[in-house]
């Protein structure tokens, strides 16, 4: 037992005496020191302690609780909040904080710290030329301030997947846009013209962008020069071409502008087709291009967009050989110019006529966000002399596809603000493709009117030739109903207009109209008078006038249809005007378009009773009150021409203006010509010689 003691007693010792060692090894703290000062700290006297700078406790600089300690400040932070200045950042250490420049940023010495704020010189590090960027070999590095971006270069497209303009962007080389033919159209031309596209397709490559963009347009001439079998196709096939023509003639330059080497290109085909194109990086303010057909105004804001792949681009093609397929498409008019038109010509519009003055202007960019543009696009396209006539007016339309692949002309959204000799200035809020258009405006019954008034002045009363005056009564009886048609069509313009006010559908109207207005306007009263003239011939002429005979009911030919069109007239004024009492009173009263709809209500009502009533006596003239209704009758016609002027003419405020403007002429000129009397005698008493008495 005494033996393991023995044993045991070393390592006792051993456990016993190494506290002390280690005590013995700290250093002991000067005489009149406190032996408790915690780390990071210097002694100060025996009950106190400093903490070294960078440092701080609790209580404050001086410690003097030997349960205190001395942590980091943070210089980075509030309350102190170092300033290392612009494009640098804090960095906080154990009792000090350095500055560094923010990524993107060195000092021009080449180091890498600084203290604060008076030492920083941090400025942009071009990483693209120090080759500090990690840009695929299919992009170009672009240095932008702070960092630098990755963008394909010309001719080459992002990789799918992948964004343009990203540091980690991967691209590959730009194809052909594909571009098929449009379905269900059967054309040997169309199918020739599609060969040659394919054949273009497979032999693009970036660096033959600019050659394949003209052997393109040239195809397009030759197509377009002789058309072939396109111009046998249906309208609505044929303007389906043009619609995909144009749409795809926009997209394939669009594509194959951004492989173009330059920052412009301009290329005038043997045909007269003529493409400019501006091409930029980057750009700003405004940028104007075209050649001789057209030019065009835009913010390059516009052209670039928000975001897009590649360099931004600006074209226009001007295209003069489109005629022959664009015949006879329809041309919409956006309801203020239709209300407008109306009220100018004191009558709704069935028809709108128009003739092809200029080229055909496509118009594209690399932003296609084109349907509200702010700010808008100016243009100014060339034509021959052009002088409106009467009921004509020079418009700037657009080409405007449907749904269901076809097209027309339309003019919502854009604004003619003027002509000068041979070119016309347009304003519009969104692209398309441009033309002027010089439309003629059919007002159908003031015509018919006209020469039922005319032939009846002239020749009621010729009944010495008994066919002659025969076929004078049929011409009465065919213009008199086909005005009073025309009045019904008139009605009925109307009351779809009023229905259709409130969602502002005037397309479908005028889509209805014109394919009613024709056949009803002209082939009703043809048919009645053909039915009339066939079963009792001899009843035309009298040998007193040369109209309708009364004997057996044949003069019902006429009093019949003018009571039933009177009736269904007046069922729908009646229907127009309480719709615009209880469907449209809630609208704003300054909305033009309503004023203008109301105002052409009530004109149309007074023409309807100016019209009705007149005939209405006319039916009454039988009996004891024959004599009397007859004076009434002939009363009532021969104001019919002031009621006409005071409803159409006082009542319009166009014409009130023109009537001002009139007046001003004639005071200018008389004013003129006292002025030019005036400075004539003045020079004359001058010219004396000055005589004293």
């Amino acid at each position: 037992m005494r033996k393991r003691f023995l044993r045991l007693l070393p390592g006792f010792l051993v456990l016993l005496l190494w506290p002390l060692g280690i005590a013995a090894k700290k250093p002991r703290a000067p005489p009149g020191c406190a032996p408790w000062c915690p780390r990071n700290s210097v002694c100060i006297n025996a009950i106190a302690c400093r903490c070294h700078p960078g440092f701080s406790s609790w209580s404050g600089e001086i410690i003097t609780s030997p349960v205190d300690s001395c942590d980091d400040i943070n210089e980075c932070e509030p309350p102190l909040a170092v300033s290392c200045g612009k494009f640098a950042d804090c960095q906080n250490v154990d009792g000090s904080h350095y500055c560094t420049c923010s990524p993107g940023y060195g000092l021009v010495s080449g180091a890498t710290t600084f203290r604060n704020e008076s030492e920083n010189t941090c400025q942009d590090v071009d990483e693209c030329s120090s080759r500090q960027h990690r840009c695929h070999n299919s992009t170009a590095c672009i240095n932008t301030v702070g960092s630098y971006r990755c963008r394909c270069r010309r001719g080459w497209t992002p990789l799918p997947g992948f964004q343009d303009n990203q540091n980690t962007t991967v691209c590959e080389e730009m194809s052909f846009p594909t571009w098929t033919p449009p379905p269900g159209i059967q054309s040997q031309c169309l199918s020739g013209f599609f060969e040659r596209v394919q054949d273009l397709r497979r032999r693009f490559t970036p660096a033959s962008a600019q050659d394949t963009v003209q052997d393109l347009i040239q195809s397009v001439d030759e197509l377009l020069k002789a058309p072939g079998d396109l111009e046998t196709l249906a309208l609505p096939d044929r303007h389906h071409t043009v619609t995909h023509l144009l749409s795809g003639l926009e997209e394939v330059l669009r594509t194959l502008a951004k492989a173009m080497p330059g920052a412009s290109f301009t290329y005038q085909s043997p045909a007269g087709t003529e493409l400019s194109l501006v091409i930029q990086e980057q750009g700003h303010g405004n940028v104007t291009l075209g050649q001789s057909h057209a030019r065009m105004l835009l913010d390059w804001a516009v052209a670039a967009g928000s975001a897009g792949s590649g360099p931004a681009v600006a074209g226009i093609l001007s295209n003069p050989n489109m005629q022959k397929l664009l015949a006879n498409a329809s041309l919409e008019l956006d309801p203020e110019r239709q209300a407008k038109l109306e009220e100018t010509h004191e009558s709704p519009l069935y028809g709108v006529q128009w003739r092809l003055l200029s080229a055909v202007n496509s118009v594209f960019l690399s932003n296609t966000n084109t349907t509200k543009l702010d700010p808008k696009v100016t243009f100014a396209f060339s034509h021959p002399p052009e002088k409106p006539g009467t009921r004509q007016e020079l418009i700037c339309a657009f080409w405007k596809g449907a749904d269901d692949g076809g097209g027309h002309w339309a003019t919502s959204g854009c604004w003619t603000l003027g002509s000068w000799n041979n070119s016309t200035t347009c304003q519009c809020s969104h692209l398309s493709s441009f033309a002027v258009l010089m439309a003629h405006y059919d007002v159908q019954l003031s015509l018919c009117l006209f020469l039922a008034h005319l032939l009846f002045l002239t020749a009621m009363d010729r009944t010495e030739i008994q066919v002659l005056c025969s076929v004078i009564a049929g011409a009465l009886h065919y213009l008199y109903l086909a005005s009073f048609t025309w009045m019904l069509l008139a009605g009925l313009h109307l009351f779809l207009t009023a229905r259709n006010l409130t969602v502002v559908n005037y397309s479908s109207v005028s889509r209805f109209m014109k394919k009613l207005m024709f056949p009803v306007g002209y082939g009703v009263p043809a048919v009645i008078v053909a039915i009339s003239a066939a079963s009792r011939p001899d009843l035309y002429g009298t040998p007193t006038r040369c109209w309708l005979r009364s004997e057996s009911g044949f003069i019902w030919g006429f009093l019949g249809p003018v009571c039933a069109i009177f009736s269904v007239n007046l069922a729908f004024f009646l229907m127009t005007l309480w719709i615009l009492k209880s469907r449209l009173s809630l609208l704003n009263s300054d909305v033009s378009t309503l004023q203008n709809t109301r105002m052409l209500t009530f004109k149309a009502t007074a023409q309807l009773f100016i019209l009705g009533c007149t005939w209405c006596l006319g039916i009454l003239q039988v009996g004891p009150a024959a004599h009397v209704m007859a004076y009434f009758f002939t009363i009532i016609n021969s104001l019919q021409g002031v009621s006409i002027f005071l409803v159409y003419c006082l009542l319009s405020q166009q014409v009130r203006e023109q009537y001002g403007k009139w007046l001003k002429r004639v005071r200018k000129t008389k004013a003129d010509s006292e002025t030019f009397t005036l400075s004539s005698r003045t020079m004359s008493d001058a010219s004396r010689p000055f005589m004293v008495n």
